[in-house]
Order: structure tokens, then C-alpha cells, then sequence
């Protein structure tokens, strides 16, 4: 059991990567696109567990964020730019930055104050893309053409675009990882558990947090621009905050602070709603008995399940 949780990753990417080939031999090529779609959302989900498992931090507002990184893309194309390197760039520093100020002010409060704020953060990020009719308001926006990758690849080519979506998850999965496991996520770890403990230690609490709290947001802003991009098309919808919401129940359902927690629960989720989808309009509550479920048998998420090795990942007592 060991052994295989050690190669599993190694064998999922080398099936992520065959995707391309094999489902058009299978005559299913929407699931390329469809998986395209599911490794931008686990990004912007692990940055929340990132947060949310690691530093404690309750963010009901990481939605607006993948907004802010959206219409970054939207504004730079609109104004004539095309390089999606550049494009993809702006958007994590763009909400890097907005991520910063939100959390310069929400970082100041605690418990239901910090998800209110964040929240209504969000909700301000939502009502002035709303506004802003030049890039579509309520209508949203269709890109002309989808952000050119350069290098002779051709981001109008699904599997092309695919294999590079693929590419920068798994580099931002990687460091993300080495970071939780690093002074700085163990610093966060200490913050979430004893704020107290570690000011009277030294630490800069507030520093620490606002860090974390700017790389998730940066995430997101990154996720943002790779779902425009995929889509070629965004609509306030995505900012709304039940997308928020959904993105913690995300997590929930993946395991709070479990190293795959966050990609776990988006490709379940994800996963489920589509199959759900399939079989009735009411697809809500099966994935609603599901949520039930597991809090009564997996309440710690369903990495858990899997984790043989507690003293190799931080977990969060339920």
C-alpha cells in the first residue's frame, strides 16, 4: 500500500499526459477539454487549502480573485496584447497584488469577521466586473482568439493547450508542496495552531499569514486566466460567491491540509457534478448525501483515507 501511494501520483501524471491520444482513440475528446478544465480549478483549490488547511485562514472570497486574474487576460487582450506567457503573468500579479490589500485588511480580524470580509471583498470584485460594460458586463466577454503560446505551439490546438495547462499545474503542484514542507510552511502550520506561541517565539505572525494568503491569491488569479483561456470566454458567474463557497467544499470533501486534499476534492467534485449532470437536472443533492457521508465516515477528507504515512503530512484535527 506504501509503495503504490508512492508511484500513484508518478502513474496519474503518466495517464494525464496520455490523455490526448487516448481519448480520441476512444472517441471521447471532450474529455480532453474536460480535464483541461478540472487542473485549472484543483490549482485555485490548492492555493485555498494552502490557506485554509495549512494557515487556518477561512476565505470566503478566493472567487474574486480568479476574477481579478480573468479580466486582467480580458483588459490586456482587449487592449491588443497576445502573448499568453505575459498575459498568464499579469493576471498571478495582478491578483497577487489585490490579494495583498484584501488581506492587509482582513488579516486584521479573526473567526467569522475574517470570512465576512473576504467575502465582501469578493462580492465588490463581483458587482464592478458586473459594471464594467466594455468588457461585456453581465453578459461577459468572448475572447477574439485565444492567447498565442509562441514557441511554435498553437494554443488553438486542444491537446496543445492541454499538455502546457498540464505542465504549469504540475510545476505549481510540485512547489507548492515543497513550500508546505519548508520553514515557511511549517511557520504557517505553527501560526494556524498557537498565533500566540509563535509571536512569543519571534515570528512575524501577521507577515507570514499576509504571504500565504498573496500566493493563494495569485493562484487563483493564474486559475482565472487559464479558464478564460480555455473557454475563451469569462462572465461575472465565476466571481459569484457560491463559487467560493463551492471551492471550500472542495477542500472539505479533498481533506483540510492534506497535501492532495485540494486536487483530490476538485476532480471529485468536478468529476461527480458531471456525472450527476448526465442522469437529472437535480444533480445538487447526491453530491449534497455525498458531503453527508463523509462527514460521518471520512470526516477528515477523502486523502485520509489513503494516508498511511501521518507523521510525513500535517494534518488538522477534526
Amino acid at each position: 500500500m506504501s509503495r503504490l501511494l508512492k508511484i500513484g501520483p508518478w502513474l496519474l501524471l503518466a495517464v494525464l499526459i496520455a490523455l490526448p491520444w487516448i481519448a480520441p482513440a476512444l472517441g471521447q475528446d471532450y474529455y480532453v477539454g474536460f480535464v483541461r478544465r478540472a487542473l485549472i480549478f484543483m490549482l485555485a483549490v490548492a492555493g485555498l487549502n494552502f490557506i485554509l488547511g495549512y494557515g487556518g485562514m477561512v476565505a470566503l472570497g478566493q472567487a474574486g480573485f480568479i476574477g481579478v486574474g480573468a479580466y486582467t487576460l480580458v483588459a490586456m487582450s482587449d487592449a491588443g496584447f497576445t502573448s499568453a506567457w505575459a498575459m498568464w503573468g499579469a493576471a498571478a500579479v495582478v491578483a497577487g497584488l489585490v490579494s495583498a490589500v484584501v488581506g492587509l485588511v482582513s488579516l486584521r480580524t479573526r473567526g467569522a469577521y475574517f470570512i465576512m470580509i473576504t467575502l465582501a471583498f469578493a462580492q465588490m470584485i463581483y458587482y464592478v466586473s458586473v459594471s464594467v460594460n466594455a468588457y461585456g458586463g453581465d453578459d461577459g466577454y468572448n475572447l477574439p482568439q485565444r492567447p498565442a503560446l509562441g514557441f511554435g505551439l498553437d494554443s488553438a490546438h486542444d491537446a496543445t493547450l492541454y499538455w502546457v495547462v498540464l505542465a504549469i499545474v504540475t510545476i505549481l503542484f510540485v512547489g507548492l508542496n515543497r513550500m508546505t514542507r519548508s520553514r515557511f510552511g511549517h511557520a504557517l502550520v505553527g501560526t494556524r495552531d498557537n498565533e500566540t506561541r509563535m509571536l512569543a517565539l519571534g515570528y512575524p505572525v501577521f507577515a507570514i499569514q499576509l504571504v500565504a494568503f498573496v500566493i493563494a491569491g495569485a493562484l487563483a488569479g493564474l486559475a482565472g486566466a487559464l479558464l478564460v483561456t480555455h473557454n475563451s470566454f469569462v462572465s461575472p458567474s465565476v466571481i459569484n460567491w457560491t463559487q467560493s463557497a463551492t471551492m471550500i467544499v472542495m477542500v472539505l470533501l479533498g481533506g483540510v491540509g492534506r497535501r492532495w486534499g485540494g486536487p483530490i476534492g476538485a476532480g471529485v467534485w468536478i468529476a461527480l457534478e458531471e456525472l450527476f449532470r448526465g442522469y437529472t437536472e437535480y444533480w445538487h443533492w447526491p453530491l449534497g448525501a455525498l458531503l453527508i457521508f463523509l462527514v460521518f465516515f471520512a470526516p477528515r477528507g477523502i486523502a485520509a483515507l489513503a494516508d498511511v504515512r501521518t507523521k510525513r503530512s500535517f494534518k488538522v484535527t477534526p
